[in-house]
């Protein structure tokens, strides 16, 4: 859970690169997140016509400058453009590469930095 508030600490942070477990962290919990929201849309009789939820909607609003922020950072951490986030399949198999070792054009390797220093 510390990737995801990390990410969110880091809300329009476009530069600098994201390891694979920050970006996949913070994907599997906007994905419980939205499922609850979604539930409590359903059981509170929030839907729109066009079916989606009041409460999944505003969230989703929330969620999607850091979603951009951090899939931008991963794509630097493989040593890409952020613009690659645009290539569905690509970006998927970039997303799931291991980052380049050390210090790339797009900043130092975060695994050799403590890049969440609210949770020592």
């Amino acid at each position: 859970m510390k990737y995801y508030f990390a990410v969110f600490q880091k809300y329009a942070q476009f530069s600098g690169r994201a390891r694979r477990s920050e970006y996949w962290y913070f994907f599997l919990f906007i994905l419980i997140v939205s499922f609850i929201l979604g539930l409590a849309d359903v059981t509170m009789g929030t839907l729109t016509n066009t079916g989606t939820g009041m409460l999944g909607g505003l969230y989703s609003l929330v969620a999607l400058i850091p979603s951009l922020a951090v899939g931008v950072r991963r794509m630097h951490d493989v040593g890409k453009s952020g613009w690659f986030l645009l290539i569905p399949f690509y970006n998927l198999i970039l997303a799931c590469t291991a980052g380049e070792d050390g210090t790339n054009q797009y900043g130092l390797d975060p695994k050799e930095i403590d890049h969440v220093p609210y949770m020592q």
